[in-house]
């Protein structure tokens, strides 16, 4: 009972954190000053290099960091290649802990570290685009932690790697800071900033959503 407990409490932490990102983001560039662009690197490199870290923020972080930048509160430069860099890193170490683990990892069960159903779903989806699935995992939550890691399994040549990574890290890291930069601090948005955020995870969420529907129809 007292685990069901904290397990709660810590839910309903991270609900916060994530529906109300920008005052949190907020209250840390106050409290740490530079070392902001620091904290934002360690959250995307473990959002995007580990697979037992997806429930990271990764859209709505850029998004809400990208308005911050807008209000003077960061430079947007240095925290797009901030960004950029640790995004791109992040990949290259799943790459990397995929080709070392190798196809084994498949045996493995689910548990509260591990989402194996996640990475079959990941592998289907590798096997269908190849290479765009590095470009086109960025926008999907899950897929996006997975991807590399399915790529690093799957053998693919490190140059090619490289090539669909960077390309995804940029599309990804700049579409979504510069749209919090431009839009992030337009008054409708400003006042609504919670629902954008709900539905900029709703959004990147449908996909995933689609693709589980059109699964458990075909096996239906």
């Amino acid at each position: 009972m007292e685990f069901l407990t904290l397990f709660v409490d810590m839910f309903a932490g991270f609900a916060d954190v994530v529906l109300h990102l920008d005052k949190h983001l907020a209250l840390l560039v106050l409290q740490y000053g530079a070392w902001i662009y620091a904290i934002l690197f360690v959250i995307v490199f473990s959002e995007t290099g580990f697979v037992v870290t997806p429930f990271l923020p990764g859209d709505s972080l850029l998004f809400v960091a990208g308005a911050l930048a807008a209000l003077g509160q960061m430079d947007i430069a240095l925290l797009v290649g901030v960004l950029l860099v640790a995004a791109a890193v992040g990949n290259m170490v799943n790459y990397q802990i995929g080709r070392f683990l190798g196809p084994k990892v498949f045996q493995w069960e689910n548990s509260r570290f591990f989402n194996r159903d996640a990475l079959v779903k990941t592998h289907a989806f590798y096997e269908r685009h190849g290479g765009k699935t590095l470009v086109l995992s960025r926008f999907l939550p899950l897929f996006r932690t997975f991807a590399p890691f399915v790529a690093g399994i799957g053998s693919m040549s490190y140059p090619r790697f490289l090539f669909f990574n960077l390309v995804g890290a940029v599309g990804w890291v700049v579409s979504l800071t510069l749209a919090g930069y431009f839009f992030g601090n337009l008054p409708w948005v400003q006042r609504n900033l919670s629902a954008v955020i709900i539905g900029i995870i709703f959004v990147s969420l449908v996909p995933v959503a689609i693709g589980w529907f059109k699964q458990r129809q075909a096996s239906a």
